[in-house]
C-alpha cells in the first residue's frame, strides 16, 4: 500500500556517506527531506544534489535536514559527494528495503526494456514523524525551491 501525506514516515538506520549512519529518528523534532534518486554521478541526480546543496542554508534556517538516498555503495556516496562538494548525507539503500518501503523502488522501462529502480521522489518529513508531502516522479528543474517553501510553510 503507498504511502500517504498524514502517514508516519517508516524509521530506518542505514550507513551514510562520511562513514556516518543515518537514522530518520534521531531528527525527531525537525523537519527533515528525504530525497530518493536513481544514481550518484548521472546528470539528473547531479543536478538535484547541486540544487538541494545549493540551498542547504535556506532549509537550515527552515529547521529542516536534506538527505540523499539511493541503492548506491556508501563508497560511490563518498566520491560523489568529493566531486560535487555535497554537504548533506547520502544514505545507502543497497538492499533497497528503505526504497521499497518508501514505495519509490518500482518497475520501469527504457527503450521497452523493463528492469526495477528508484522512481525519482522526494518526501517531507515533519517535526513529529509523519508525512507533511510527497512529490512523486520529480522532474529537477526548480524541484529544490518547491521542497524549501514548502519545508518553509511547515510548522
Amino acid at each position: 500500500m503507498p504511502l500517504s501525506e498524514g502517514d508516519p514516515a517508516p524509521d530506518f538506520d542505514l550507513p551514510a556517506s562520511a562513514g556516518g549512519r543515518f537514522a530518520l529518528s534521531a531528527l525527531k523534532g525537525h523537519k527533515v527531506v528525504l530525497y530518493f534518486y536513481p544514481k550518484d554521478d548521472t546528470s539528473g541526480c547531479t543536478l538535484e544534489a547541486q540544487d538541494f546543496n545549493r540551498l542547504l542554508p535556506d532549509f537550515a534556517a527552515a529547521d529542516a535536514k536534506i538527505v540523499g538516498l539511493s541503492p548506491d555503495p556508501v563508497k560511490s556516496h563518498d566520491k560523489f559527494c568529493g566531486k560535487y562538494g555535497l554537504d548533506f548525507p547520502l544514505a545507502s539503500d543497497e538492499d533497497k528495503g528503505v526504497l521499497e518501503a518508501y514505495g519509490v523502488w518500482v518497475e520501469k522501462s527504457m527503450y521497452g526494456r523493463k528492469y526495477m529502480g528508484v522512481e525519482r521522489t522526494t518526501v517531507l518529513v515533519d517535526r513529529e514523524g509523519r508525512i507533511a508531502k510527497i512529490w512523486p516522479k520529480v522532474k529537477v528543474p526548480g524541484h529544490a525551491e518547491a521542497v524549501l517553501e514548502a519545508a518553509r510553510a511547515l510548522s
